[in-house]
């Protein structure tokens, strides 16, 4: 049995529990503007998907044996550092790690990232696409930085690819790409680009945030370098992310924060400073008292997807899906984003615009009558919402106002994801939802504050 095994409150395997596995939230009511309260349905798992039941059961057994890692002689301090290094392993078989390769916690997808960043040879070109996450687009600003444009297919990204790194000079090389948009949810051909990469020597980050939580992700298989990806998006939100792949780079650079935890040793040296000797391992970079509740609860949700089985989850991910494309088809009004075309492969991710709506308008009626969370706006992915929109600007017109002029592009858009959690019912309740909008308009007045819509109060709200 595993050590953490031990903390773990009795369970039936995920995959032979409720189907949508259990999360934390799925009975909470919220009142509706118009009167009454109902379900609340969570539909912005892209943002932070909520906890797994599994996930909160297993951190709550384990917290009243909570200690320091890597610090203590007592019991509960080498029960946490066993934990905390037994969690390292199980998410190295999550991303199948290779021989070698280095699982670092973090605590995010973003904290990975500039993590990596920070520890590039000098000189490195980096290679990143245009539709990036802003946490995969920015970190690499101060370096040497080829930005690539919005490829129109799968296979037009991996030619873009060749053709930039076949004029690239010599020296290294790192390529960062997605594995799903966070805007259109379209799965990228990850291991294609990162064949591509590596005919012209260069290495390849994978940031999986939006991957992880939907389909299987192997380093080994998808021969990338590395994968970055979240906690908060794996249905563990307790603050912690995840670096793994190769080790040199990581190994060879100056660590990323200075502090204890990361020096082996510290002595004052001849010309009255300190000398210090950093760790060789995943350490180097994880100074300061580790997160062991988040690195357990990330590897706790990697153990129940993978008992859950992706092949299950996958399959009645895409049913969703596709009854939520089929309904949404059936509205003129509605028009889908996509990079790839419709027919692309993606996950539980969609983004669409509706003709004569502000998206801010549209999102608060869907929470404020309909009991629905999802997001608006340019969603952390402002150049590739620009390039769909086929707009420069990002002002948002004033809450109420019509999302664009007739004849003009939209300013921004609705996002609409699930996952794992996601009651048939949910996806059902959202395409009336909008079904009714669009056809009948809102039930309730809205203003604009602080940048925000939001339902004006009752005495002024009838309509």
């Amino acid at each position: 049995m595993p050590f953490d095994a031990a903390f773990a409150p009795e369970k039936t395997s995920c995959s032979e529990g409720v189907t949508p596995l259990p999360v934390l939230g799925a009975d909470v009511r919220v009142p509706l503007v118009t009167g009454g309260e109902v379900t609340y349905a969570a539909l912005d798992y892209a943002a932070s998907a909520p906890a797994l039941q599994r996930v909160w059961d297993d951190v709550a057994a384990y917290a009243p044996y909570y200690g320091s890692v890597h610090r203590g002689a007592g019991h509960l301090s080498q029960l946490s550092t066993e934990l905390f290094e037994q969690s390292r392993r199980t998410v190295a078989e999550f991303v199948g790690c290779r021989e070698g390769d280095q699982v670092v916690f973090t605590r995010a997808t973003t904290d990975s990232l500039n993590l990596l960043a920070s520890v590039l040879p000098q000189g490195t070109r980096v290679f990143v696409f245009e539709t990036e996450h802003h946490a995969s687009l920015l970190p690499w600003r101060g370096r040497e930085v080829t930005y690539l444009d919005a490829p129109r297919s799968p296979e037009a990204a991996v030619a873009t690819l060749e053709a930039a790194l076949h004029g690239a000079p010599a020296g290294p090389k790192l390529v960062c790409v997605t594995g799903a948009s966070n805007v259109t949810g379209e799965v990228w051909p990850v291991r294609e680009l990162a064949r591509a990469a590596h005919r012209h020597g260069a290495r390849l980050v994978l940031d999986a945030a939006q991957l992880a939580p939907h389909r299987p992700v192997n380093l080994a298989e998808l021969e990338a370098d590395w994968v970055a990806f979240s906690g908060h998006k794996l249905y563990a939100p307790f603050g912690a992310g995840v670096l793994a792949g190769r080790a040199d780079w990581l190994r060879e650079a100056e660590p990323y924060l200075a502090g204890g935890g990361a020096s082996r040793s510290v002595v004052r040296g001849a010309d009255g400073g300190v000398d210090v000797e950093w760790h060789t391992t995943a350490a180097r970079h994880e100074a300061g008292s580790p997160n062991v509740i988040g690195a357990y609860a990330l590897a706790s949700a990697c153990r129940a997807l993978t008992e859950a089985g992706f092949d299950r989850l996958v399959a009645r991910e895409e049913e969703l899906l596709a009854r939520l494309r089929a309904g949404l088809a059936e509205l003129p009004q509605v028009t889908v984003l996509s990079l790839f075309g419709q027919d692309a492969d993606r996950v539980g991710v969609l983004s669409f615009v509706v003709e004569g709506w502000n998206s801010s308008h549209f999102a608060a009626a869907l929470s404020a009558e309909y009991g629905i969370g999802v997001r608006d706006g340019l969603f952390c992915a402002h150049p590739l919402l620009r390039t769909l929109l086929g707009q420069s600007g990002d002002t948002p017109g004033e809450c109420g106002a019509p999302e664009a002029a007739p004849g003009e592009r939209a300013l921004n858009a609705v996002r609409v994801s699930f996952g794992a959690g996601t009651p048939d019912e949910h996806v059902d309740r959202f395409v009336t939802a909008v079904r009714e909008l669009v056809g009948n308009g809102a039930r309730w007045n809205y203003r604009t504050e602080d940048g925000r819509c939001v339902p004006e109060a009752p005495e002024r709200s009838a309509r």
